[in-house]
């Protein structure tokens, strides 16, 4: 009874992640079609699984290629006077954008993972991201900012802390980041950490 009972839990170990990771692009990938499901069956007649999200990633591309280019330069100039002149609408899109930008933009902020000693005693650490090395802006000049996420979600919060309280994590901030998400339980792979 007991071998079949770990047989059970070995096969529910191996399906879990698989069938939830499989769910969850689902309930994405039908919600963004979805989004264009009415307009197109209106257009067309007849309904085409997956045509949303075509439609979608193709019109983001587009996106992107038009506002690298000169033609969007003055509607974005617009838009960000406008934004600029609205002090809510600019403190939401400055924070969406900076959020966003720091995981996928060209200067992505979580690249630097760091222990952080935990006062009074240091006898613990928190795992975190540093993401400014300079606060003298705020006559704090000893002292770093550096991002926790939570685990099993996409928050965290910020704390400014000693700079000599942190110390640099040898890892691929991706790693770093998937080992917090996932509550400390994801297989990290052998590097050297800088802990001397």
């Amino acid at each position: 009874m007991k071998k079949l009972s770990a047989y059970f839990l070995q096969g529910l170990l191996y399906l879990a992640p698989i069938t939830i990771t499989i769910y969850i692009v689902y309930l994405i990938f039908d919600f963004t079609d979805n989004l264009l499901t009415e307009e197109l069956y209106d257009f067309i007649g007849f309904r085409i699984p997956g045509l949303g999200v075509i439609i979608i990633l193709m019109a983001l591309t587009a996106l992107g290629f038009i506002g690298q280019t000169i033609i969007a330069r003055p509607f974005k100039y617009v838009l960000h006077l406008v934004i600029r002149n609205i002090p809510f609408l600019q403190l939401i899109y400055s924070a969406v954008k900076d959020f966003f930008s720091a995981f996928v933009g060209k200067d992505r902020k979580f690249n630097k993972p760091v222990l952080v000693e935990m006062p009074p005693d240091r006898t613990f650490f928190r795992i975190g991201f540093l993401t400014h090395e300079n606060m003298g802006a705020m006559n704090l000049k000893d002292m770093v900012t550096v991002y926790f996420p939570f685990s099993y979600t996409f928050t965290g919060e910020i704390m400014l802390v000693p700079r000599s309280h942190i110390k640099p994590i040898e890892m691929p901030p991706s790693e770093v980041l998937k080992f917090v998400v996932a509550g400390g339980v994801a297989d990290l792979d052998n590097h050297s950490e800088s802990q001397d």
